[in-house]
């Protein structure tokens, strides 16, 4: 059994993460991290505030690093020396140097390092690259990701994720990390980058609004637009080529459009349960998770280039 040690129980965590682990047939949960131990309390395992004291008496195989992103690095590092793999939430880490240290330490550590970019893992994205490869829409000169919707920071729920000291920024890194990822996993190597951020109409420190143009080595040009001031939600994915097009929208739903025609493919109906999988069967198997510290760097790098840091 692969026994896990998850830090964090926020929202994703209770609603995702934790549901995956217990339902994954190889998988235990051996201990949480949190401030406030009554949330870990319906989970019946041991439960730390302390992570180095957790990191010294839980007998976990896999630390799940949820915690607020400038907290990756520093929690990563520690668990992976302290002989653990890791399963880390997006994004990586506040910036690229430290998602570079973060792999660092798992190449000098010799354990896994994962990157919980679970869409690499959706059905109807690995089709999707199948059609590609076949030559189903030609050769693919073109890609647009849109995610919009409408965040709310009043009730302090998740004002943390809007201040830059602790996301280290605001939808780019939120929700167009998820959606560079997609594009590094299906087109290669980013190559330039240009970006346009800035704070319409939130109260926040942070952008609330990020377009971001990326080429690649291949000469595929993709554009990621993402903003947290639309009460209209958007969840928009195509992929064209010189002879078709590839509609994936609404990305987190099952539908797949293509010139050879229209299927229906949907995900397992926890999100964050196939990259759990993955990732216990690469340990057992002794290969990569599909999503890797290595592979999650570009889409660190593309961040990194499109806010100008």
């Amino acid at each position: 059994m692969v026994r896990w040690l998850v830090i964090g129980i926020g929202d994703i965590t209770s609603k995702r993460v934790l549901p995956a682990i217990l339902a994954e047939p190889r998988s235990v949960l051996s201990g949480i991290v949190t401030r406030d131990p009554a949330k870990a309390a319906p989970y019946a395992v041991p439960a730390w505030t302390d992570f180095a004291r957790a990191l010294v008496e839980c007998p976990a195989d896999v630390v799940y690093v949820a915690s607020p992103v400038f907290l990756h690095a520093p929690q990563t590092i520690a668990a992976l020396g302290a002989g653990k793999h890791v399963l880390c939430e997006k994004p990586m880490a506040l910036n690229y140097a430290e998602a570079l240290s973060m792999q660092q330490a798992a190449a000098g550590s010799g354990r896994t390092l994962g990157v919980a970019y679970y869409r690499r893992l959706y059905p109807k994205v690995t089709r999707a690259l199948q059609l590609i490869e076949s030559g189903a829409i030609g050769r693919p000169v073109f890609a647009e990701a849109t995610s919009h919707g409408w965040s709310d920071f009043a009730d302090g729920l998740r004002a943390w994720i809007a201040d830059p000291k602790q996301s280290g920024g605001g939808p780019l890194r939120d929700v167009a990390s998820h959606r560079i990822d997609l594009l590094n996993h299906l087109f290669g190597k980013p190559v330039r980058v240009s970006g346009h951020l800035s704070t319409l109409v939130q109260p926040i420190e942070v952008e609330d609004n990020a377009t971001v143009l990326i080429e690649y080595q291949s000469g595929v040009r993709g554009m990621v637009d993402v903003r947290w001031h639309s009460r209209v939600f958007r969840d928009e994915f195509r992929i064209r080529g010189t002879e078709g097009e590839i509609e994936l929208s609404p990305l987190n739903g099952p539908l797949l459009v293509h010139p050879q025609g229209t299927e229906e493919i949907p995900n397992h109906a926890n999100l964050h349960y196939p990259a759990i999988e993955d990732f216990v069967s690469a340990l057992r198997d002794g290969r990569a998770p599909v999503s890797t510290g290595a592979k999650a760097l570009p889409a660190e790098w593309v961040m990194e280039q499109a806010s100008g840091r």
